[in-house]
């Protein structure tokens, strides 16, 4: 556990492919939307690194990018499987001692489960961080009454979250929003017993909560202005978004941040950018990042972090605190919204 090993992050084009890999080339932007879904889907496109990430002049990972839009990860996860099992031999083939799963990649792959089989390389989903961050920024942001609601309980960052939560005991109550009424009793029987816990497979069951997780990037999972309490907190942290910037039209009142994202300073960029302002990363991308510092060998996150793993990764960050890895100045779609967050101790 020693020393720097090299580290991979998979990113995959999001709501518009152009516009996404207009940022590797610009003309790239140009190509109509129509041609982009169907070359995804029909032709033989090759995984690619994208950018290198450096600490000053040291080169420490690489972004590797799967040729597979959101919305066909979504409707065809068993062909996205394929597309992502193609870009973690291409981060293994070019060195990397271990690899993040970046937003749908770790849904189609189960949360890395479906890799967990390999030796060559090391896999992680980042949820472990995601969910340490998420905490760090629902309890600096909240104030007053807290109760509040995690919309995807039953995924990976979201059971973990809400464990976390449980074990901190600082929300007065939990309401947890899952499709699968089986899972979402167990988790709710589970941290019952800590702290005041309801369960709902309805999304407006959340309009008497203080404050809103959303976790799920399902297209039947929309939060809308209909679904939150007057003066409600939403923290935003789906990939694609499950929000939209309507809303906080809609509904002034209605606080909208963006979630797990870190500030990472001392980071460089060498590439096309990863979708967000210079020295900041999402927390999945902050956890490989982190893993790869510390010369990590083998999987960590994989399915549903353990919270001995959300305590681990919380070591490294505070192990690594002169890099950066905090929560970052609390944001609105990229935009600066409220005061910054302090981190959980």
């Amino acid at each position: 556990m020693d020393g720097t090993a090299p580290f991979a992050f998979l990113v995959h084009p999001r709501a518009r492919i152009g516009e996404d890999l207009a940022r590797i080339w610009r003309p790239l932007g140009h190509v109509p939307e129509g041609l982009w879904d169907t070359a995804v889907r029909r032709l033989p496109v090759r995984p690619f690194t994208s950018s290198r990430v450096a600490l000053g002049e040291r080169a420490v990972g690489e972004v590797v990018v799967v040729p597979f839009g959101a919305r066909h990860l979504l409707s065809q996860p068993g062909e996205g499987k394929v597309r992502v099992s193609r870009a973690v031999d291409h981060a293994a083939s070019h060195g990397a001692g271990v690899v993040g799963l970046g937003a749908l990649t770790a849904t189609v792959t189960a949360g890395g489960l479906s890799l967990r089989g390999r030796t060559d390389i090391g896999v992680t989903n980042g949820n472990a961080y995601t969910a340490a961050i998420l905490e760090d920024q629902l309890t600096g942001l909240l104030r007053g009454d807290r109760r509040v609601a995690v919309v995807g309980a039953t995924g990976s960052v979201g059971t973990t979250l809400v464990r976390l939560l449980a074990r901190a005991g600082t929300v007065d109550s939990l309401t947890l929003v899952a499709r699968g009424a089986p899972r979402l009793a167990a988790l709710g029987r589970e941290v019952g017993g800590r702290v005041p816990t309801r369960f709902s497979t309805d999304l407006y069951d959340v309009r008497d909560c203080d404050a809103v997780v959303l976790l799920t990037a399902s297209a039947d999972a929309l939060l809308g202005a209909e679904h939150l309490a007057p003066g409600a907190l939403v923290l935003d942290a789906t990939q694609p978004r499950n929000t939209h910037p309507d809303l906080v039209v809609q509904r002034p009142d209605v606080t909208l941040v963006d979630g797990g994202v870190v500030d990472v300073p001392s980071m460089r960029i060498r590439g096309a950018d990863i979708g967000l302002p210079h020295g900041q990363a999402y927390a999945c991308f902050a956890e490989t990042f982190l893993l790869g510092l510390s010369g990590h060998r083998g999987h960590f996150s994989i399915g549903v972090p353990t919270l001995d793993q959300v305590d681990h990764v919380r070591d490294l960050a505070r192990r690594f605190a002169h890099l950066g890895f905090g929560a970052a100045s609390s944001t609105s779609f990229g935009r600066a919204r409220v005061a910054s967050v302090e981190p959980v101790r």
